[in-house]
């Protein structure tokens, strides 16, 4: 895709600067270069003055006096007295008699003047406008752009996206693509009288290619791309969003067939509440939103694309059939999906070609489509620190541990106490997992410290896609997460502060189990608690009583309980093990998941 460029600035943007600095200069610069400003004094000063002879001219008035000094480089005035020798006293002092002392305008006279030449100025720039939007063809033309749209516009190049370089999206694609066959031939769907939806709205978590998606379609489809984010129609002054919206759709229908893409457009498109002292000019921009939508024809070959990783804070109106009549997810990529687009980013680097990419894409579990990018592009700085010209397995491996733990800490300098209780804790979990069933494999235990804040940790890879967990899995998984602290148990008969994360894991699932899945026996099958933005990280609440909430809490803390002496029990029994395999990772201080299984399996 090659963007346009923006077209210049028209002449009244440059006749309203130099009418606004003219202002300024006015209004700031004119009053700090007036000399002559009167100097109100006592009428002893005044007389003080006389005797000395240092009076200039002399203009006295029916209600005061105005004088100037012997220079007249100043100018004076005072209340009037009865003093009937003050004429003859002026006189004999030397003081010259004038009705020409010029005064500097009064402040009430200085604020009329300005106010003046500000309306002035008005006056000048809207009839200087009015000329322009003659001459352009119509009141379309804004002044300083402000009500026009500044959506990107791009056109089809040789270099343009494809669906081939959107990987692990396959269901979302197979549904656009029908939007690009529309394009290419509607007469197609016309004969047999359907219509294709006039808004497609793209729903998925942040990172999993949305914006990459409408742009793929475009360069299918091979005709023009209108791009511009939510948040640019919202404007400072009520009307110029409302405005920004007209003039987008005006100029996609001039171009089209052609997509035009919102990004993010729950900035816009948020549900109405009715109150009052809301965004008006938010409300006013979706209402024409709305309008434009529905005054779309069929035959237009206008396609309306947009993003959003928050569906359920959108207006219900703007999700009605004949608007955005469909929603395509795009979901995190499964592992399959992953693989597909570990291979789409490698082949922007040099690899040294023996990579497996089915590993990678295990180990990157979770991982998004940017964050796998991010993972490749981190192999590849990896090897030119390393002075090597193409990027290996090991950087790939290496770069995924990066992304979820942060930088090896080459710096911290743990005591030999502390390095043998790491050791211990990430032990522990890797016991608990390998003894129980329906458990993770253990791919890598290290005790390098990280800079997220780790000691150490313990990598799991699960071997395929994992989309259902039975309560027994998810109890299993508390147990691993309550293995490092009875490690520390067993071992020493203490405790330590390394399993904050794991008791924030551990009792976040537990929670879950009750409160969400169904699986407690005294609350059965109701859910006592509701998530919102669902694709943001999940923001869970409770819809229970104060009552409910405290048997909750004791039935979370019962459970979490039960896992943790589980998992105390589990290496009491395999106490000869979890010694050997502390003191091997001590002094290795990272093993491989296969080492690790092996002295585990050896006999004693």
């Amino acid at each position: 895709m090659n963007e346009v460029k923006t077209p210049k600035k028209p002449m009244v943007y440059y006749y309203t600067l130099v009418l606004l600095a003219l202002m300024l200069f006015n209004f700031f610069v004119m009053p700090a270069m007036v000399v002559n400003q009167v100097k109100e004094v006592d009428y002893s000063t005044f007389m003080d003055m006389t005797y000395q002879k240092q009076i200039g001219k002399v203009d006295v008035e029916s209600n005061q006096i105005i004088f100037t000094n012997k220079d007249e480089s100043q100018i004076y005035k005072t209340g009037l007295m009865n003093d009937p020798d003050l004429i003859p006293r002026l006189y004999e002092n030397g003081a010259e008699f004038s009705g020409e002392i010029v005064q500097e305008m009064s402040p009430f006279a200085s604020i009329l003047m300005n106010v003046a030449l500000l309306m002035l100025f008005i006056w000048l720039g809207q009839y200087m406008m009015k000329r322009m939007m003659n001459k352009a063809g119509g009141p379309n033309s804004m002044m300083f752009g402000m009500g026009k749209s500044n959506a990107k516009i791009y056109v089809q190049s040789t270099e343009g996206i494809k669906f081939s370089d959107v990987a692990g999206e396959d269901e979302a694609k197979e549904n656009l693509a029908e939007i690009v066959e529309y394009l290419h031939t509607p007469d197609k769907y016309r004969e047999i009288g359907a219509s294709m939806p006039k808004g497609i709205l793209l729903v998925g978590p942040p990172g999993t290619g949305k914006t990459m998606l409408a742009k793929a379609v475009a360069g299918e489809a091979s005709v023009p791309f209108f791009s511009i984010s939510g948040s640019e129609f919202v404007e400072m002054f009520v009307g110029m969003g409302a405005s920004k919206v007209r003039d987008l759709f005006k100029q996609a229908k001039e171009k089209a067939p052609c997509i035009v893409f919102i990004d993010e457009i729950d900035a816009i498109g948020k549900k109405r509440d009715g109150q009052f002292g809301g965004n008006d000019e938010r409300e006013q921009t979706l209402n024409q939103l709305l309008t434009e939508m529905d005054g779309f024809e069929d035959n237009t070959g206008v396609i309306i694309l947009a993003a959003t990783n928050r569906p359920e804070s959108l207006d219900p109106a703007l999700l009605r059939p004949g608007r955005f009549d469909r929603r395509v997810p795009v979901e995190l990529p499964d592992l399959k999906g992953r693989e597909e687009i570990l291979k789409v980013h490698a082949r922007k680097i040099k690899t040294t070609g023996m990579i497996d990419y089915n590993r990678i894409a295990r180990m990157a579990s979770g991982a998004s489509g940017a964050e796998l990018a991010n993972i490749v592009n981190e192999a590849a700085l990896r090897a030119v620190r390393d002075g090597r010209h193409a990027a290996s397995q090991a950087d790939l491996e290496e770069s995924i541990e990066v992304v979820i733990a942060g930088y090896q800490k080459k710096n911290a300098i743990l005591t030999d106490k502390e390095k043998l209780i790491v050791a211990y804790h990430e032990i522990g979990h890797a016991l608990v997992a390998a003894r129980q069933s329906n458990s993770a494999p253990v791919q890598k235990i290290t005790i390098v410290p990280r800079t997220s804040g780790a000691l150490g940790y313990t990598m799991q890879v699960e071997e395929g896609n994992h989309y259902l967990m039975s309560k027994e899995e998810i109890e299993n998984k508390i147990t691993t997460f309550t293995g490092g602290r009875a490690a520390e148990e067993v071992a020493f008969g203490s405790i330590t502060t390394g399993a904050s994360n794991d008791i924030e894991q551990a009792t976040k699932l537990a929670r879950a189990m009750i409160t969400r899945y169904g699986m407690s026996k005294d609350f059965d099958m109701v859910a006592m608690e509701t998530v919102s933005n669902q694709y943001l990280g999940g923001d869970a609440s409770l819809a229970c009583s104060a009552e409910t909430q405290t048997l909750i809490d004791r039935e979370v803390v019962a459970l979490v309980k039960r896992q943790h002496e589980k998992a105390a029990q589990i290496l009491m029994e395999n106490r000869a093990k979890l010694d050997q395999l502390a003191y091997h990772l001590y002094e290795k201080e990272t093993i491989t998941g296969d080492e690790f299984m092996q002295i585990l399996n050896d006999a004693q």
